[in-house]
């Protein structure tokens, strides 16, 4: 663990500034490398059907087993990607590619397709391990690289099979699931839709555009001074603001923020960061990544609205109070926390 918390403090040099640049993307670079490929501490999230089902993280998943859990090693692969495609001087020697390379194999996929086939875990990671695999494909998909088209195609009977899953699963979701956690519907919606529209997916972008209007089109009055909750990483009210701000022309997200936020129209508006008691503590950190969610919300809702781009500066708030306490986080935040912060920071 002493390298784990090393590798958390080369990231106090990031808090001095509120965008990404070659030493702040270093900084966030280095938490996903580190942990793609620790397998231990893991959290396997699993139904177990039989003895048979009792392996290792690495059997189990030979992709995505490191960061702790599914998800986290999977939004880990997006970060990396993510930046070595804005920033490929940050693998100068391709050490990390090599990884790459190693493990996103046909064989591999084939795996970890498995998985998700097998009866007990038919719903495995529903939507928010999906969605970031999504994501991860969408930037594969963009990077016109040899090895990120191929790491792309390796990967798309995974993707394909969880889309499959996503077009089945949406008509019977009869109501919206509003937690600040990982089942949260709006921010799985959210991240798919960007990733059909990048594809061209377009059966895939209209299935959730039509279930997001009707899941969500006649909320009202979403009183955010509930939030947040003490182990929320995301904002209920934020996220669906966001979502809809994605399938609504502006005249009509407009009238539908102002019946469903309107206290977000006062230029006094105010929201204050979620506050961290204890950054070793799994769920308290949580909260980091809320602020961090918050800010990609309220960047892009006032992007949306430009009437509101008060919500900048609170953005910002959020932004730097996370920034500046994650320094002294340990493994159960350095795992995830990095990739929500790059998510945040591409969004500004």
């Amino acid at each position: 663990m002493r390298k784990l918390s090393f590798i958390v403090l080369l990231f106090c040099g990031y808090i001095n500034a509120q965008t990404l640049d070659l030493q702040q993307a270093e900084k966030i670079f280095k938490l996903p490398v580190h942990c793609i490929e620790v397998e231990y501490p893991n959290k396997l999230g699993q139904v177990l059907g039989s003895t048979n089902d009792l392996k290792s993280p690495k059997e189990l998943r030979p992709i995505f087993y490191g960061c702790f859990d599914w998800h986290s090693s999977v939004h880990g692969y997006w970060s990396i990607v993510k930046l070595l495609k804005d920033y490929p001087q940050l693998d100068e020697s391709g050490t990390v590619k090599s990884i790459l390379n190693r493990n996103i194999t046909i064989e591999n996929v084939s795996v970890e397709s498995d998985f998700f086939e097998d009866y007990n875990n038919r719903n495995f990671e529903r939507t928010y391990g999906w969605a970031w695999l999504f994501q991860l494909q969408s930037e594969l998909y963009t990077w016109k690289n040899e090895d990120a088209q191929r790491w792309y195609r390796n990967l798309k009977p995974l993707a394909d099979m969880l889309v499959a899953k996503y077009k089945e699963y949406l008509p019977k979701l009869n109501y919206p699931i509003r937690t600040g956690q990982h089942d949260n519907t709006a921010f799985g919606l959210s991240l798919s839709i960007d990733f059909a529209r990048t594809v061209g997916d377009k059966d895939f972008e209209q299935l959730i555009a039509e279930h997001a209007k009707r899941l969500y089109r006649a909320d009202v009055s979403c009183n955010i001074s509930y939030e947040p909750g003490g182990n929320d990483f995301l904002s209920p009210c934020l996220e669906e603001a966001l979502l809809m701000s994605k399938v609504l022309d502006i005249q009509e997200y407009r009238a539908w923020l102002k019946a469903f936020l309107p206290d977000i129209f006062n230029p006094d508006f105010s929201l204050e960061p979620g506050k961290v008691s204890d950054r070793t503590d799994g769920h308290l950190v949580h909260l980091d990544g809320l602020n961090f969610s918050r800010v990609t919300c309220l960047y892009i809702i006032a992007r949306k609205l430009p009437e509101l781009k008060y919500l900048r500066s609170i953005a910002g708030n959020h932004l730097e109070y996370s920034l500046n306490n994650i320094t002294n986080d340990d493994y159960m935040g350095s795992h995830w926390l990095g990739t929500f912060a790059l998510y945040a920071l591409m969004n500004k």
